[in-house]
């Protein structure tokens, strides 16, 4: 039961999927579900000790599960093919806008930000494809991000945030490092940044 948790949680990971209590009780451990609480212990561990993966609920309510990276990667490097690679440089692009922007960003903020890289939201892009899609659909479906309507906007408005994939995954220390070294500055000059990223592990 424990390797096949950890191969099942394995397979939704590659497309960065949360994953639901439900789905593994219906879907893999079955008639053994009063167990649950044992098997889940073994296959985290397995997951730790075997693939340097943590296995994190980012809903209580919903039980819901990631696996977040755990090795220790060297800044901006991802153990990743190239393309996802290069995803992964978007998304800690837009992150670090969003931080450095004091944690919620207008959606149209952040496709002005975008243009500024020539990345544009309405064209086809060689690598990411449709950018729009792959930034509020994609990237807030594996809780990269997260999207909050604002409320009687005509057309419709929204705020980026941190998803809390990003929260587990992304130390708020390297973005502000990132920024600081692009910027040619010390990350002190930013001080409420630099005293929150100080106060996040």
């Amino acid at each position: 039961q424990v390797s096949e948790v950890v191969q099942f949680l394995l397979v939704k990971d590659q497309k960065k999927i949360p994953i639901k209590r439900a789905d593994l009780l219906k879907n893999v451990i079955r008639e053994y579900r009063d167990a649950y609480s044992e098997i889940i212990k073994r296959a985290s561990r397995t997951l730790q000790e075997v693939f340097g993966l943590k296995l994190v609920e980012i809903d209580s309510k919903r039980h819901t599960f990631i696996l977040v990276n755990n090795l220790p990667h060297v800044e901006g490097k991802y153990l990743c093919g190239d393309k996802e690679k290069e995803k992964m440089g978007l998304l800690y692009t837009i992150l670090s806008f969003i931080f450095m922007k004091g944690n919620s960003v207008k959606d149209i903020a952040v496709w002005e930000f975008l243009q500024m890289l020539h990345v544009y939201p309405g064209k086809q892009h060689s690598v990411f494809g449709d950018v729009r899609k792959l930034v509020t659909e994609e990237l807030v479906r594996q809780k990269y991000l997260e999207i909050t309507p604002i409320p009687v906007t005509d057309p419709p408005q929204f705020t980026f945030q941190w998803g809390p994939r990003a929260e587990k995954e992304i130390s708020k220390k390297d973005v502000l490092n990132f920024v600081a070294k692009v910027q040619g500055k010390d990350p002190t000059f930013w001080a409420s940044q630099y005293s929150e990223a100080q106060a996040t592990p």
